[in-house]
């Protein structure tokens, strides 16, 4: 008995983190850039000591991690030449008071000194590892494919797209904003489009079945604790009950 309650326990626990991570993935379905993630399960077994188990393990469920889904979102046309998106792989680079991180949140504006910048402040770089600036009255800003930034007064700079060899150990820092400690690798296939900007890659009618499933799964989670408890309690009245 207390080991279906563990059981169904370790299950509720899983399935209500599970649950946020799919709350959190609704909620972004409209953020820039926003790449969804799903719950990664595993067994977890442990010997069951009882004489009935005949050397048996108890199963538990355990989440040792998250799966960040990388594929590109839909691109989405808007009117403003300091948006860009990233058709294929990779990571802008910006710099932020706590150093280097990675976006691929191309909603960027100009600060007070005329550098390109994200929403939070963050500079972009370059690929010389410098921001881009620009002079009050300078025209004609255009982005081409390959990330280089140009205006009526000549060349910019050209926009660091990284990438590397594990995008699933990038650290969520919040805001679209990743960290990593691995070594970046340059990209050079990508393609950048001014004038537009990365969507959400979450699919809510998946996400709405997901949470439909795991919200049923609990309730049978439940069920089987509530059983086990019952039982319990029946044991008890049984036993405690004077012959």
């Amino acid at each position: 008995m207390e080991n279906a309650l563990l059981i169904g326990l370790s299950r509720q626990m899983t399935m209500t983190r599970e649950m946020a991570t799919i709350a959190n993935n609704l909620a972004n379905m409209n953020t820039t850039a926003y790449k969804s993630e799903s719950m990664l399960f595993e067994k977890f077994l442990i010997p069951d000591a009882s004489e009935e188990s005949a050397g048996g393990d108890i199963t538990f469920v355990q989440d040792f991690g998250q799966h960040r889904n990388l594929r590109v979102g839909a691109l989405q046309t808007t009117a403003n030449p300091f948006d860009v998106a990233i058709a294929g792989e990779g990571f802008f680079r910006v710099q932020t008071e706590n150093g280097v991180l990675y976006t691929r949140n191309g909603h960027f504006n100009l600060d007070a000194d005329g550098q390109l910048a994200t929403s939070t402040g963050a500079l972009v770089l370059t690929d010389a590892g410098t921001p881009i600036r620009f002079a009050q009255d300078e025209t004609g800003i255009s982005i081409a494919r390959d990330g280089t930034v140009s205006s009526d007064r000549g060349q910019r700079g050209k926009f660091a797209i990284v990438s590397f060899d594990n995008p699933q150990d990038m650290r969520n820092v919040g805001d679209t904003m990743l960290e990593s400690d691995q070594a970046e690798i340059p990209v050079e296939n990508t393609r950048l489009v001014q004038g537009a900007l990365e969507g959400s890659n979450v699919q809510p009618i998946v996400e709405m079945t997901r949470m439909i499933d795991v919200s049923r799964s609990y309730a049978s989670a439940q069920k089987l604790v509530d059983q086990a408890d019952e039982m319990r309690r029946q044991a008890i009245r049984e036993l405690g009950t004077p012959a």
